[in-house]
């Protein structure tokens, strides 16, 4: 049986204006045992000045490695989406953020094929994702690096458009970062999805839905940034542990909340649900 660990996005610091340090402190004291850092290329205003928690990929990957090191927490993955359909932008970007997970000891980037051209057929965004992917791949696969695909955008809010893009290659560095609430916002059920997954599964994003969120925008649109602390939404978590636990490998919950309050109450209720699950067991 898999081991469910939880975690958190630094996206629940984005809205207290906080560097990314603070972030990663804010998490240890909050009692998570992950977080997952998000990445960018060049030079960005806030985050320099300490009021964005986007670490660039210019700066050394020492810097995570030292704040994580100091707080006792340790990276689940990092969060590098970047359009796979634009490898003008995707190729590169992605090569490096694996370089730079593998020498910080992340093992999963994660990303998603992103909005698309306006000009480009799907059979022609197919084509350029399969490129971006093997290109990434080849870095991946001799750092062992797995590559978490989510569902997220135009073609992977299905589980039948997520399953064609993990199959464009071939490698064992291609995995499934799957997203519980982005998943349940485009339609699907999320249950279903993440169980035919669970094979693939290398990352999740543990995101929930508020009921007002749920009632103005599912079947609208394709995802969300962040979600409603976990407990507070729709979705059962006691049914995606189990079902997680099935995975081929070991797997982080990286919470994606909007608040540190939402942060706070996302890990009371998974130990909770967890301790429940593991007392009935």
């Amino acid at each position: 049986m898999a081991k469910i660990s939880i975690g958190i996005n630094l996206e629940f610091v984005r809205h207290a204006d906080k560097s990314f340090e603070w972030g990663v402190a804010k998490a240890a004291e909050l009692g998570y045992e992950y977080v997952e850092p998000m990445v960018h290329w060049g030079r960005e205003l806030l985050s320099e000045a300490g009021y964005f928690h986007s670490v660039s990929m210019l700066d050394d990957p020492y810097r995570i490695k030292r704040a994580c090191e100091k707080h006792g927490v340790k990276c689940s993955g990092l969060s590098a989406h970047t359009p796979l359909i634009k490898p003008e932008i995707a190729v590169e970007y992605l090569k490096q953020a694996i370089r730079f997970a593998a020498e910080i000891g992340a093992p999963v980037v994660n990303t998603d094929e992103g909005p698309k051209p306006v000009w480009t057929t799907a059979e022609e965004d197919h084509v350029l994702m399969r490129y971006t992917l093997m290109e990434a791949a080849r870095v991946a696969e001799p750092r062992g690096i797995k590559i978490g695909l989510e569902c997220h955008q135009q073609y992977s809010k299905t589980p039948a458009g997520l399953d064609r893009i993990c199959k464009l290659v071939k490698s064992p560095a291609i995995g499934v970062n799957f997203d519980t609430g982005n998943s349940y916002l485009g339609g699907e059920n999320p249950y279903r999805w993440c169980q035919r997954v669970v094979g693939r599964l290398v990352h999740l994003h543990a995101k929930d839905i508020s009921v007002e969120h749920s009632d103005a925008e599912r079947g609208k649109v394709t995802g969300t940034p962040v979600g409603c602390a976990c407990g507070d939404g729709v979705i059962d978590w006691a049914r995606v542990i189990r079902i997680c636990q099935q995975a081929k490998q070991d797997i982080v919950f990286s919470v994606e909340c909007g608040t540190v309050d939402q942060a706070e109450r996302s890990i009371t209720h998974l130990k909770q649900v967890m301790k429940k699950l593991k007392e009935e067991a």
